[in-house]
């Protein structure tokens, strides 16, 4: 699963240790190249309106690097329906009742709800909103705990998996060690400080104002007061620090222990691609933390101007949720029938917000890839959290859409690299993987707010955000000109985006930079507006692709 939680966490976990000593040619784009070099950095904060909406935001009018998409419903679409698209969400299980997705849901009109039969004969039993490939389960190992565990492969994969479990281990345990640490120092000097306030909630301004010469009272305020570069409160802090506690715990448990096998309550053989009667019709999430797939459903088509929430990126959207992306590595057995669950049944857009750096039955995964492509059917994936340049061959996440840095496998697969909203040298997200020949275009992904279990809302980051926001690009340009094919759409996202000489900071390293055009193959920001009038030159036959 493509999440960007242990990498934010670790940045933050760091800083807190050391506090306490532990372009086109075609001449479309409305907002030219030489424009976008010349607008000036933002150097104020953004307001909380803007925080939960910046992804929409149009880089010329706001110097926010959105996607102008409020830009593309003001201007273009305006009281334009377009057709209905299916844009499937294969991923974690999605929360079906959320108030601001509830009314989006695919819904399978040829399968009766709960009778136990088949009634589409489409091989799945009661799949109204999508499908479930997960069973029950939902902890999993991560791919090269698998790998070590049931030794898969040859020996020179056993070999690189074991060498990096070992590394991904002894971090997992001090990060977990690290966490506690500075969970106990915050919450004694929170102890301390209220003694001191004789009062249960104090502000920044409270802990300034304490004058004593008690140097462990000094020591607290000190640590409480950094504390607050990282939360509105220490109770929120505190919060954040228990979730990162519970995440590195989850990850040696679960994630990287070579004893533990998720798969056993659903009961089939995952490395059999025949092997297909198994899952369920409900791919509703399974516990309130299942939130990775609400999120991405809700970035794509979150009910809009209902007054909710948040605004999805596209209007005319039926989601369609596939179960098949486990808390660890999915199966490439799950992703290859999920993908071929998404064309058989009516999408047009598929959303793959997961990664791993290893996948040992590829090949199924590619034919699903391949097979998609031969119904244009357009495959949107997560380029992923770990600051890499995908073009180095000893990086990689899959799936991608070719081979050791060749010939694209299919032309249907779009690979989203992920932004922050500062407009600038920071502007890469520090997470996100890049790569000219791997990474097509880049779009909003850090701190993006949308749809989270029970009716709740969140910022997340990832480019897991990123990905679902340009499958909202792609559904918004196939429901209004679905006469244009899947490669057609992928060309439209990749050409009509704004692009920039801007020298960017990569991986989070200020000695790693290199100009933002140079970072993937089409060296852009993915942009709505800019999109939809490509799209209509394209399908009025003005200019061809």
């Amino acid at each position: 699963m493509t999440i960007t939680f242990s990498k934010s966490f670790l940045g933050f976990c760091s800083a807190s240790i050391f506090l306490i000593g532990c372009g086109s040619s075609t001449g479309l784009i409305s907002t030219p190249i030489e424009n976008i070099d010349a607008v000036p950095l933002k150097v104020t904060e953004l307001t909380e309106s803007q925080k939960k909406n910046w992804g929409h935001a149009d880089l010329l009018l706001d110097t926010i690097p959105g996607m102008s998409v409020d830009r593309a419903y003001n201007e273009i679409i305006g009281s334009k329906k377009g057709d209905k698209v299916i844009v499937a969400v294969l991923d974690s299980g999605i929360d079906l009742d959320h108030e601001d997705l509830k009314a989006v849901m695919w819904s399978n009109t040829a399968e009766i709800d709960g009778n136990g039969i088949d009634d589409d004969n489409n091989g799945y039993i009661d799949d109204i909103h999508g499908y479930n490939f997960l069973g029950e389960s939902y902890n999993e190992q991560l791919e090269h705990t698998r790998i070590v565990a049931k030794k898969i492969g040859d020996a020179t994969l056993q070999a690189k998996a074991k060498a990096k479990l070992d590394i991904a281990y002894a971090e997992a345990l001090q990060s977990k060690q690290q966490y506690e640490q500075i969970f106990q120092a915050v919450k004694n000097a929170d102890v301390a400080v209220k003694a001191e306030l004789g009062k249960e909630e104090y502000t920044k301004a409270d802990l300034a104002a304490i004058k004593t010469d008690d140097t462990a009272m000094q020591q607290n305020v000190g640590i409480l007061l950094q504390m607050f570069n990282y939360g509105e409160s220490i109770p929120e802090v505190m919060k954040e620090l228990e979730g990162g506690i519970k995440h590195f715990s989850e990850s040696l448990n679960y994630n990287l222990n070579v004893d533990f096998n998720g798969r056993t309550v659903v009961g089939d053989d995952p490395y059999n691609l025949m092997d297909t009667a198994y899952g369920n019709g409900n791919p509703n999430n399974r516990v309130e933390d299942e939130s990775h797939g609400t999120h991405v459903a809700g970035i794509i088509a979150a009910e809009r101007n209902n007054g909710k929430g948040a605004n999805g990126v596209a209007n005319n959207v039926a989601l369609m949720s596939i179960r098949a992306v486990p808390n660890g590595d999915e199966y490439d057995k799950d992703i290859a029938l999920g993908i071929r669950y998404a064309v058989d049944n009516g999408a047009k857009i598929i959303n793959g917000s997961f990664g791993k750096a290893f996948s040992p039955n590829a090949e199924w995964v590619y034919d699903a890839i391949k097979y998609a492509a031969s119904k244009d059917v357009l495959f949107v994936h997560a380029a992923g959290n770990d600051g890499l340049n995908l073009d180095d061959p000893k990086n990689s996440n899959f799936p991608n859409d070719q081979i050791n840095n060749g010939a694209e496998i299919a032309d249907n697969v779009i690979t989203v690299g992920a932004l922050t909203s500062k407009y600038g040298g920071e502007m890469v997200a520090s997470f996100s993987n890049y790569g000219v020949i791997n990474v097509d275009v880049f779009a909003p992904g850090a701190a993006i707010y949308s749809t989270v279990p029970n009716n709740e809302y969140e910022f997340l980051g990832g480019t897991s955000m990123a990905a679902p926001a340009v499958a909202g690009i792609a559904a918004l340009i196939r429901s209004q000109y679905p006469d244009l094919s899947a490669p057609q759409v992928k060309k439209i996202i990749m050409q009509s985006g704004i692009s920039t000489n801007t020298s960017v900071v990569l991986d989070g390293d200020p000695s790693n930079t290199s100009p933002f055009n140079k970072i993937s193959k089409s060296g852009k920001i993915a942009n709505a507006y800019n999109a939809l009038i490509l799209a209509e030159q394209v399908s009025k036959g003005k200019i061809k692709l």
